[in-house]
């Protein structure tokens, strides 16, 4: 790997020669790596995620950057080649050895290989142009949909390169340039394996059905291909020698009693090993090693008996129907070259802790690294793969752009068709649901040439164990409809009327009875892929972000952390539900509780539909800097209030109220595990101040997949109050604990609060054990650490009066003294 180069600005249009020549002022970089990262760390930039850097940072974009390094050639012998890979450029580049030009790429999402065999001397410098794509772009037309939204300004839709860096709703503008994959010199043999693929065919009861293919440089009639198949306890399964024909190679088999590969609510998400060698005679010239999965997925699109005129729209993994419980994902950074392994292991450990089984990769964002699927492999969560094209028009004029975009579809296929997380391609983020909301909404949709023909077609030919589904939402007579495929509900925050057929109804709505959360439960969609509600981040990461004189409600630092419009859009749901804050705390505070009851809600509805309903993707997992958003966990991994009560939600069983019209009262057990569960359940009613009203037993059966009610109550029994909660627990812990009250929060009837007693017990210098007893009604009890790695059993819930919890606090990476620990509650 080339790893080591230094970067420059220049003019644009900069005399190579010059560039050469000049030895003053280049600043240290690392590959893969990002250019503001470089500037920051050498003293050219303010930190830009810090303040309001971003306008001190936007003169980047605009000049001409050069990398360079440095480099000694590798022996090789007859025979073999020189090859530079360039795995990810960003994105208009022009590369140069020792003062020729060696090729361009121009695309960020595929990577570049140059033969440089026979060029190479003792001492190499190599270089690199990257052009702004301002410069690139210059000439062409935008194709938007309205003269104001910023497409028209970025063309952003004309280069295929990541477009939430112009910035989006939730992220800056701070559009990257450099070197953002690996770069290295590789010594490739006569032959060699240029793909290997892993398919699992069909899984019965002899076994599972699968096929290794190969394909294979060169064309030496001695070539063979060995490939041995390793189970998860290191037991060899299968080997096989596969003939080489034509540059390809292929063989088809039966592992008998398979270990699947499940997620990990499910299952064990177990993982094979696929070493493949390819042999010249008795030679191995080439090796290579795979982590794979036996498992098969599918969509069911089957009619819904229970709801005529609609289809199913759920995935099926290994012959079970699945309810998806997951969210979707935005990139990690807004620098993604700079991204590590470690960056990805925590959050993805945390949606798997979450019970989340699905992530959503959004279309605006990158084709994640490595690291992202191997992770998703291993800890049982299946990825949503959007390809890269998000609320745009993209041209299908220009027999480049159109070349560039099926190399680009082909390549990263053919990259992560061998991860058994994968669970679906899909064409692009709400391309079609833009241009069915506009005036004009049955013109041709510019963009429909990939989605509906290249896409499908390179899926059906490379991936055909894939499923594919051009859009997100797609599906019905409208792509928004609630009767097909999946919906992005905006209803609550943005005000989009809902569809429940061909057309919207209703205009938008932003008051706070048409963005009210409660308006979730009139979603009867089939798959829920977006959803959610702003929420601030810990506090904690406001005071990193701003300086002492911006940490104050609505100050213009704080406010340029909010990239929605309005700023104060959140207000018409704090209206309604905690009232309007006065000061910072308490817009951490409601803000916080709005998102987690509103996700609460929603979750419950869409999973007591189950199975008419088969997911719930909510909007959105992470953030890519500090920032107000919809994200249930901030840029520097504080769990926001939303995460827990998403991960107690997401639970595989789950016990929520249902409140009927006229006040009645259902109890609704899912069970979205594969085994039955029988429990002894506690209903009970009570008072804030601590009185019981009633508590009642029940015994409760619910079978596998499945969601029924499983109790009622009459609105007499229930005499809802606000100054009373419906509570259920489960005797054996079936489930997590659960209630519904009946005012919003900020109407409850609840005492003066009391502190609750506390107990802060250390287990080691990286562990404590922090517990909470209730002295009257808890609500939001929460427990504070100031590092983000800090890592909670659990975290803002409710106790009834004597009830006591016990939260374990983990920090992996530093030792936490008492200090560090503090207990709140609203």
């Amino acid at each position: 790997m080339l790893t080591d180069w230094e970067l420059k600005d220049f003019d644009v249009g900069a005399d190579p020669a010059h560039v050469a020549a000049d030895r003053e002022g280049w600043v240290a970089a690392h590959a893969p790596g990002d250019t503001y990262v470089a500037l920051h760390k050498a003293g050219r930039l303010p930190d830009p995620f810090g303040d309001r850097a971003e306008k001190d940072c936007a003169w980047v974009i605009d000049r001409e950057w050069w990398w360079r390094t440095s480099f000694a050639a590798p022996p090789v012998a007859k025979g073999e080649k020189q090859i530079l890979i360039f795995h990810g450029l960003d994105t208009f580049a022009e590369i140069w050895l020792d003062g020729e030009k060696l090729g361009i790429s121009d695309n960020m999402f595929v990577a570049r290989e140059f033969d440089v065999t026979g060029r190479l001397h003792a001492h190499n410098m190599l270089s690199i142009r990257f052009t702004p794509p301002a410069v690139i772009v210059a000439d062409k037309e935008p194709l938007v949909w309205g003269a104001t939204e910023n497409t028209a300004k970025t063309k952003r839709n004309l280069v295929r390169k990541a477009q939430f860096g112009w910035g989006w709703d939730w992220g800056p503008k701070l559009p990257t340039v450099g070197i953002w994959k690996p770069v290295e010199l590789h010594v490739r043999k006569k032959a060699s394996l240029a793909d290997v693929k892993f398919t699992t065919l069909s899984i019965g009861r002899d076994g599972a059905r699968v096929q290794i293919g190969a394909h294979v440089r060169g064309h030496e009639p001695s070539l063979k291909v060995d490939a041995t198949l390793t189970d998860p306890d290191g037991r060899e399964v299968a080997a096989r020698t596969l003939t080489v024909a034509d540059g390809r190679a292929s063989v088809e088999f039966t592992v008998a009693e398979p270990q699947l590969w499940w997620t990990h609510d499910l299952g064990k998400p177990a993982l094979y090993t696929l070493d493949v060698a390819l042999r010249d005679g008795g030679a191995i010239v080439d090796t290579h090693e795979l982590k794979l999965g036996i498992r098969t997925i599918a969509i069911d699109q089957s009619p819904d008996p229970d709801e005529p005129g609609t289809t199913f729209f759920r995935f099926v993994l290994n012959g079970v129907p699945i309810f998806a419980r997951g969210a979707c994902w935005i990139p990690a950074s807004s620098f993604v070259g700079a991204l590590t392994k470690e960056d990805y292991r925590w959050q993805i450990e945390d949606a798997a802790a979450g019970n989340m089984n699905m992530l959503r990769i959004w279309g605006g964002g990158i084709y994640e690294h490595d690291a992202f699927y191997e992770l998703c492999d291993q800890l049982g969560v299946l990825v949503w793969q959007d390809f890269m094209f998000a609320c745009a028009r993209y041209p299908e004029e220009g027999a480049h752009f159109i070349a560039s975009v099926d190399e680009e579809v082909r390549y990263q296929i053919k990259r992560l068709r061998n991860h058994p997380s994968l669970a679906l391609w899909c064409g692009n983020n709400e391309n079609q649901m833009i241009q069915a909301f506009q005036p004009n909404f049955d013109a041709p949709l510019s963009g429909d040439l990939y989605y509906e023909k290249m896409m499908p077609e390179a899926v059906a030919e490379l991936d055909p164990a894939t499923p594919y589904w051009p859009g997100s939402p797609y599906g019905g007579p409208h792509p928004n409809s609630m009767r097909a495929g999946d919906v992005h509900d905006w209803t609550v925050w943005h005000g989009i009327p809902l569809v429940p057929d061909d057309r919207p109804v209703g205009r938008q709505d932003r008051s706070p009875e048409g963005i009210a959360f409660t308006r979730y439960a009139e979603d009867v969609a089939r798959f829920v892929s977006e959803y959610g509600l702003h929420a601030s981040p810990a506090l904690e990461t406001l005071k990193r972000s701003l300086p002492e004189d911006q940490l104050y409600y609505r100050s213009p630092g704080m406010e340029n952390r909010i990239k929605d419009n309005p700023k104060d859009k959140v207000n018409a749901l704090l209206t309604t539900v905690t009232g309007l804050p006065t000061n910072l705390q308490e817009y951490v505070d409601f803000t916080q509780i709005t998102q987690a009851e509103g996700l609460k809600f929603g979750i419950e509805h869409f999973r007591r539909r189950m199975p008419h309903c088969s997911g719930s993707l909510i909007w959105q997992l992470n953030d890519c800097w500090p920032c107000v958003s919809w994200s249930v966990i901030d840029y520097n991994g504080f769990a926001k209030a939303g995460y827990f009560y998403v991960r107690r939600a997401y639970a595989p069983v789950l016990a929520s109220f249902k409140t009927l019209t006229g006040g009645d009262t259902e109890l609704w057990v899912t069970n979205e595990t594969r085994h039955d569960v029988s429990a002894e359940v506690e209903i009970e009613l009570g008072t804030f101040g601590g009185g019981q009203i009633w508590r009642e037993r029940v015994a409760v059966h619910v079978p596998a997949n499945t969601s029924k009610s499983v109790w009622q109550a009459d609105a007499a029994k229930i005499a809802s109050a606000a100054d009373r909660y419906l509570y259920v627990r489960a005797a054996d812990g079936a489930f997590p604990d659960n209630r519904v009250f009946f005012a919003a929060i900020k109407d409850l009837a609840r005492p003066q609060r009391t502190e609750p007693k506390v107990e802060i017990v250390q287990k080691n210098a990286h562990e404590w054990s922090v517990s909470i007893t209730a002295r009257e009604y808890l609500y939001f009890a929460h427990v504070l650490v100031p590092y983000g790695a800090t890592r909670f059993s659990d975290n803002y819930f409710d106790l009834r009066p004597g009830d006591t919890r016990v939260v374990t606090v983990r920090n992996r990476e530093r030792a936490l003294t008492a200090a560090d620990i503090t207990v709140r509650s609203c």
